[in-house]
């Protein structure tokens, strides 16, 4: 073995000892003893550092990235993405909760051809996948935004940018090469809300998607313990001073009057800013973080133009309720009102099919593309969406269904 290579098995090992999803740090063979709780699933993956994957092409499934990954990106930045909240209890969920439901597959249909293009809002896609907004890609990558845009862009893919992004709205815009979707974190002040929404209106951005299950403070345990074990010196690229020093280094911050800041969420968000964000923006409108039926209606009612189903991915609460879970019951309230997004957990092409099936128009993917992007770079990413592709292809044809229309509640049942 060279030394290179026990070096990046080393780290990767201390790693895995150091890391709360494991109650021991033994390990026989290099396999992790019996976790504390399931993971994401990394026991699915190789663990030895000397038979992870060395390129994109070697990739079996979305899982086989987060371990290089790991060895790749800063205990701290990998704490970030990986981390949900307290006992992590809906992080869990959210892969857990596609076992409640079992497909129903319908035989002899042809489906020699597979259509898998969808329309969203009025823009068609050749496959439902969308690039879910996630913060920071350059922590991850020294590309960052850019490389997840022109992955997104080879195969066209929707991708809705972070506010939390490290790159701005203009040049991950013209990376893509099409217009995007911005997503957006209020705050509690409307004039620093309004000069986000409207630059990302002047950069072509047709969509604004609301963050509203953002509202209160976290206790991120696996960011916070990973964190402890980073031995960089990060003042060169974090201000601690104070929240806004910390974020006027951020691309959507940098020129906007911070100070006072103390919450880069919205605790006050009501039905009201939604108005007034309707008189302020000609962008469409899409509500994210959506998980009970009755604001589901309430958002039909006021006009909204969609919603994203999500629990942030296990990151905002921990209800222990899966998005999937909660997918049926605002379908059926929303009766075709309104496109229904939904993210959190999608790991593979038979949750999208699932999700479809449930009354989903499309399904976003966050982490999985995260994993691509700090163990590859923009190649990462595209064979990460590739993947998802291929399955979903293939899932379609197990279930007979040659167009997304075919997908219909009847095909799947709850367990």
């Amino acid at each position: 073995m060279s030394p290179i290579t026990e070096q990046s098995r080393r780290k990767f090992l201390q790693f895995m000892a150091a890391s709360p999803l494991f109650a021991s740090s033994a390990f026989a063979g290099d396999v992790p003893a019996v976790p504390i709780k399931p993971n994401d699933p990394l026991i699915w993956a190789p663990f030895q550092a000397d038979k992870l994957i060395k390129s994109p092409k070697e990739a079996i499934n979305v899982f086989d990235f987060e371990p290089p990954c790991r060895v790749n990106v800063p205990p701290a930045h990998f704490g970030y993405m990986a981390s949900g909240i307290d006992d992590e209890v809906t992080l869990r969920a959210n892969r857990e909760g596609f076992l409640k439901f079992q497909l129903r597959p319908r035989r002899l249909v042809d489906v020699s051809k597979v259509d898998m293009s969808v329309d969203i809002l009025g823009v068609k896609y050749p496959s439902p996948i969308v690039i879910a907004p996630v913060g920071g890609h350059r922590m991850f990558h020294p590309e960052g935004e850019i490389a997840v845009a022109k992955a997104a862009k080879a195969a066209n893919h929707l991708q809705i940018l972070s506010t939390a992004t490290t790159t701005g709205v203009e040049d991950v815009t013209d990376a893509r090469g099409a217009p995007i979707w911005y997503q957006l974190y209020a705050s509690n002040n409307w004039d620093l809300a309004k000069t986000m929404v409207l630059r990302a209106e002047k950069a072509g951005c047709p969509v604004v998607a609301v963050t509203v299950d953002r509202s209160g403070g976290r206790n991120q345990e696996t960011l916070f313990r990973l964190r402890q074990t980073d031995t960089r010196d990060c003042n060169g690229c974090h201000d601690r001073s104070s929240l806004a020093a910390g974020q006027a280094r951020r691309s959507m911050y940098q020129g906007i009057d911070l100070s006072g800041m103390k919450n880069t969420q919205s605790s006050a968000m009501t039905w009201d800013f939604i108005k007034r964000l309707r008189d302020t923006t000609k962008m469409k409108i899409v509500l994210k973080g959506i998980l009970a039926y009755e604001d589901a209606v309430l958002a039909a009612d006021a006009g909204v133009d969609g919603i994203i189903v999500s629990n942030h991915g296990g990151r905002s609460e921990d209800s222990g309720r899966s998005s999937i879970d909660a997918l049926p019951e605002i379908a059926e309230a929303v009766k075709g009102r309104m496109p229904i997004l939904v993210d959190s957990g999608f790991r593979r092409g038979t949750d999208i099919v699932k999700a479809l099936c449930l009354g989903a128009t499309a399904v976003c993917i966050g982490r999985p593309y995260i994993w691509g992007l700090g163990a590859f770079g923009q190649p990462g990413v595209e064979r990460v969406l590739e993947l998802m592709r291929d399955e979903l292809y293939g899932a379609m044809q197990q279930v007979g269904a040659p167009t997304v229309k075919h997908l219909v509640p009847a095909m799947v049942r709850r367990a």
